[in-house]
């Protein structure tokens, strides 16, 4: 498997530490808010990488942080009137209502800053004694200048670095791209107790400290955002190197940006929108999807359009499915034919392919072609006809790659009732403008669907035949 490496701007043959095993570190939220549609990405294409591991049969130890305390958590806090531990629970809580629709596993360990403090105080305490770290005013900051190393993943120099950076006044730090590992508390702001006096950490410090704890001095595949290549990711590699003496990751891996209508998502532009508001208009399989139908280093545009299209083809997956599924109840036991045999090898080719596109940086987008590409085979050759042997064959290899990219898995029941429900509606308010035509036709297509509508007085009432 070859794995593009921001590090080297290569890609690059994914060998791991340990035989059989994979060490990996994905970057989680800051718990102040819904996570946001750019946060989705990064959460799919990773999830789906370590899906892809443990598939070829990787023993995977996937870690993701929550920040827990940080700036907007505490601003969250003052205007909901409540400590800022409890707008973290909050919205943890909210984090796994968002990520279990789009289909994303848990990690084996989902740390939080605040569960870390005496790790945190433990590590700035080593870099300071290392002479990488020091400390103003109850600040404590990393000096880099004594890092030899300083912007080799953003491939930036420090005389570059900094001509793009400014001293405010009064600031403490000795050099422009130093960066906070603790801060001193400030008046209504939690804090814990430390060398330095109270305060608590900065940010860039939590992901090198949980990834240590739990995962060791060097790990694998690191991942995240573009975004977070510079300077969080840069800071990471700084202070962990700094502190081990040893390469914080192998892979650095991270995935590009998203863009919405063509435009850069801000809420100044007013189209920022969280997980949650689009799970109100589609269901969040269908992003699920979107997400994957690109490779994951490319831009992708995020649209009404986009996320249709993502529908249409996620339906002509389900379609396939269940066709196969019907002609399947239908089907004797039978062994499989002659004619079937031969087509054997055809069908078992399709997984190889699956597996080819998947190794070449995870192209999940071409992984997607060859799933509508098996589709069209069994369309093809699969019927009333065939023998019962041959179609489940088709439906175990069907199955097997949908659910490496954890799509089309969920029963025809869950994916039907928001259908048939947004259908029934259309109905009513085709109806209530006179639009009699429109009405019969949607009463036809939910019949199509074997659904049949009784109208009540109480309601549109529906079931299926």
């Amino acid at each position: 498997m070859k794995l593009y490496n921001t590090l080297t701007r290569t890609k690059e043959e994914f060998i791991p530490l340990e035989e059989g095993k994979v060490k990996m570190y994905v970057c989680g939220p800051t718990v102040y808010n819904y996570i946001h549609i750019g946060n989705a990405r990064p959460f799919i294409i990773f999830d789906t990488l370590r899906r892809y591991l443990e598939y070829r049969g990787y023993d995977v130890t996937y870690v993701q942080n929550f920040t827990d305390v940080d700036d907007k958590i505490i601003k969250r806090g003052h205007e909901e009137g409540i400590a800022p531990e409890e707008v973290a629970k909050k919205y943890i809580n909210e984090y796994f209502v968002d990520t279990d629709g789009l289909g994303i596993k848990r990690a084996d360990v989902h740390p939080r800053v605040t569960d870390n403090i005496e790790q945190i105080i433990k590590f700035v305490q080593e870099l300071e004694e290392k002479g990488y770290a020091y400390e103003v005013n109850g600040d404590v900051y990393f000096d880099t200048k004594k890092f030899e190393g300083y912007g080799k993943l953003s491939r930036q120099k420090q005389d570059e670095l900094e001509a793009g950076a400014r001293i405010e006044i009064n600031d403490q730090k000795r050099h422009p791209m130093d960066f906070v590992l603790w801060k001193s508390k400030k008046e209504g702001e939690p804090g814990w107790n430390s060398p330095w006096g109270e305060g608590r950490p900065g940010w860039h410090i939590e992901c090198s400290v949980m990834s240590n704890r739990y995962l060791g001095e060097t790990i694998d595949i690191h991942a995240g955002g573009q975004d977070l290549t510079f300077p969080h990711h840069e800071n990471e590699i700084a202070q962990s190197e700094a502190r081990s003496g040893k390469p914080f990751a192998k892979y650095w891996v991270h995935n590009g940006y998203i863009n919405i209508n063509n435009e850069k998502m801000s809420k100044s532009k007013g189209n920022f929108f969280t997980v949650r508001d689009i799970s109100k208009q589609y269901d969040l399989e269908i992003v699920r999807f979107f997400m994957l139908s690109a490779h994951y280093r490319n831009p992708v545009n995020f649209s009404d359009e986009m996320l249709n299209q993502a529908k249409a083809g996620l339906e002509r997956l389900y379609n396939a499915k269940e066709k196969l599924e019907f002609t399947i109840s239908n089907l004797k036991e039978s062994p499989i034919t002659q004619n079937e045999q031969a087509l054997v090898s055809e069908l078992n080719g399709y997984r190889q392919k699956f597996i080819d596109a998947m190794e070449d940086d995870v192209n999940t987008a071409d992984a997607i072609s060859v799933i509508f590409e098996l589709s069209k085979f069994i369309n093809s050759n699969v019927n009333e006809e065939s023998s019962l042997e041959f179609a489940k064959m088709c439906l175990g290899e069907f199955k097997e790659l949908t659910s490496v990219l954890n799509i089309v898995n969920k029963k025809n029941d869950d994916i039907l009732d928001e259908e048939i429900e947004k259908l029934i509606q259309d109905r009513t308010d085709a109806k209530k403008s006179k639009n009699f035509q429109l009405a019969d036709d949607i009463r036809q297509k939910l019949l199509d669907m074997g659904i049949v509508l009784e109208d009540t007085r109480q309601g549109v009432k529906w079931k299926r035949v």
